[in-house]
């Protein structure tokens, strides 16, 4: 299974929320990531996202798109880390910031 963000959702994410404007980082994890991500769960399958190919991603999109995994939908930390792979060759940086927004938000649900 694979994402392409740019292709599938938009070259230009936007904001947190769908209220700041268009292509949330809110929308996308609901329409596209989440449903995704429980599907390959389900199925035991690998999700690729593909974050390549965008104009610039804000980090309250990335903060919201994976962090809110574990904060809203309470998906287990562990199921995503071990489904998600991430193609991020246009800005390596992109991977380790999900990466510390997942585990951040982990930290703060299990305090």
């Amino acid at each position: 299974m694979n994402i392409k963000l740019a292709k599938d959702f938009s070259r230009t994410p936007g904001a947190r929320y769908p209220f700041e404007g268009k292509f949330s980082a809110q929308d996308f994890r609901e329409k596209l990531l989440l449903p995704s991500l429980q599907e390959a769960i389900r199925d035991k399958l690998t999700l690729e996202v593909d974050i390549d190919g965008t104009a610039g991603i804000g980090t309250s999109f990335l903060e919201e798109s994976f962090g809110g995994l574990i904060r809203v939908n309470k998906i287990n930390y562990n199921d995503i880390i071990n489904t998600i792979t991430f193609i991020s060759n246009d800005d390596p940086e992109y991977e380790y910031e999900i990466k510390s927004y997942l585990k951040d938000a982990y930290e703060k649900e299990n305090k």
